[in-house]
């Protein structure tokens, strides 16, 4: 599980997020960048998977839960440089049938970029 300090909880975060309209996309994950830091405080991250990807919650929460896995990998390996205060993962329908595997790579691609 993600530590509580890299959580992304609030809903008026996500929106603040959202806002900035600053995104990069790549393997089915849609990445949204919030402002940039100036303090030593952690990236906040939040993970989304719409209804509209699969009417199951099991479905849902099991891409969820290998993002949030494959980000926190990355972080205890030291590949995670950010400089912003939050970002948002958002999945599409392409990661269902998706490995691990294929997600952590995704996902070390999209944080490469920012």
């Amino acid at each position: 599980m993600l530590p509580k300090e890299y959580r992304l909880k609030k809903r008026t975060a996500f929106n603040a997020t959202y806002r900035i309209n600053n995104t990069y996309y790549h393997g089915g994950i849609t990445i949204f960048c919030g402002k940039q830091k100036d303090n030593l405080n952690p990236t906040k991250v939040g993970f989304v998977v719409s209804k509209k990807i699969h009417k199951r919650a099991v479905k849902r929460n099991r891409i969820k839960r290998l993002m949030r896995e494959a980000y926190r990998q990355l972080i205890k390996e030291n590949k995670i440089n950010t400089k912003y205060i939050s970002i948002i993962f958002v999945a599409s329908s392409k990661l269902l049938e998706k490995n691990f595997q294929y997600i952590k790579k995704t996902i070390e691609i999209l944080v490469e970029k920012i």
